[in-house]
């Protein structure tokens, strides 16, 4: 069943808006995949804050085309049936809840992506970004560095310190 021109702008309208904030974009194909494991597909994205779109591919790239930023970008991977992961947030998320959903989904297959600056990604791009922390795993771990010296110094302060009262405690007795 064809969609109505209003219909198709009113997509292209929202693709827009979408990209114009994506720091990333993913792509992959979903042939294959039941009504039920999309859906539980859109439950994990949507848990981290990830909209999933499945539209035509004419109407991503007229969207794109509707984007400085992305005007130049190379849209040749945009072939078949995909779905399009684009997160507003973070940048790694996209990639890493694909490539989480597609390890037990054999018919999930990662395709590409782009970013925020227009770059186009690849399959092996976007599967290196899966495997990346995410932004607030980066920052646990940079504060976890910076804690590490004034932990250090408390443990080998407080070790002193039990250590003089044991000694104190035994020669008052």
């Amino acid at each position: 069943m064809a969609i109505t021109k209003d219909k198709k702008n009113e997509l292209v309208a929202d693709l827009t808006e979408l990209l114009s904030n994506a720091k990333t974009t993913v792509y992959a194909k979903y042939q294959g995949l039941t009504v039920a494991e999309l859906q539980e597909l859109r439950k994990a994205a949507r848990e981290a804050g990830i909209k999933i779109k499945v539209v035509k591919n004419r109407l991503v790239r007229v969207a794109m085309g509707q984007i400085a930023v992305y005007k130049d970008t190379d849209t040749t991977g945009l072939t078949g049936q995909l779905l399009y992961a684009i997160s507003a947030d973070d940048e790694v998320a996209p990639a890493k809840v694909l490539a989480t959903f597609a390890k037990t989904h054999d018919a999930l297959d990662l395709v590409g992506g782009f970013n925020d600056l227009g770059n186009a990604l690849s399959k092996d791009e976007v599967n290196a970004l899966a495997a990346m922390p995410s932004k607030n795993e980066l920052i646990a771990q940079v504060v976890a560095q910076l804690l590490s010296p004034v932990t250090d110094s408390i443990s080998g302060l407080s070790g002193g310190l039990s250590g003089i009262i044991s000694g104190l405690e035994a020669h008052a007795s």
